[in-house]
């Protein structure tokens, strides 16, 4: 199965453009792995290299590599990624910019479980005990 996953707010805690703290992705991630599925990070960083306005207050004029950032996140923990932003394998059926996948997990998504620590995150991230569970429940992992 070929799984999409988001970035911040996933595999981390919200804290762009830094990367966030670790939330316990690392482990379901290898399971899934180990279970013959394939990774496709579908994040909404990007390298950046212009300083132009972005548009958001929050976030103001910033450059950086930050998909880079992202991916390094992948290589640190030994999770290997079949796919950055796109499946490899669509170009031959489809001319569609969207990443094809079989799954999603992303904090935004309807349905995904979230949890909460104020302390650790002033926004709600996913909980990868939940997801775990859900996972096993469903015979993904």
């Amino acid at each position: 199965m070929d799984i999409l996953i988001d970035f911040d707010g996933t595999c981390v805690t919200h804290d762009f453009p830094r990367v966030g703290k670790n939330i316990g992705a690392e482990k379901v991630l290898k399971k899934l792995i180990d279970n013959g599925h394939r990774l496709i990070l579908f994040t909404m960083r990007a390298n950046r290299t212009e300083n132009t306005p972005t548009g958001s207050e929050e976030i103001l004029d910033v450059t950086g590599a930050f998909l880079d950032d992202a991916v390094n996140w992948f290589k640190e923990n030994n999770i290997p990624l079949y796919g950055i932003q796109t499946n490899p394998t669509q170009h031959k059926w489809t001319t569609s910019p969207k990443a094809y996948g079989h799954l999603m997990i992303d904090d935004s998504s309807l349905g995904c479980p979230l949890t909460h620590c104020p302390k650790f995150s002033e926004r709600p991230y996913v909980n990868w005990e939940e997801v775990d569970f859900r996972l096993r429940l469903m015979k993904i992992i």
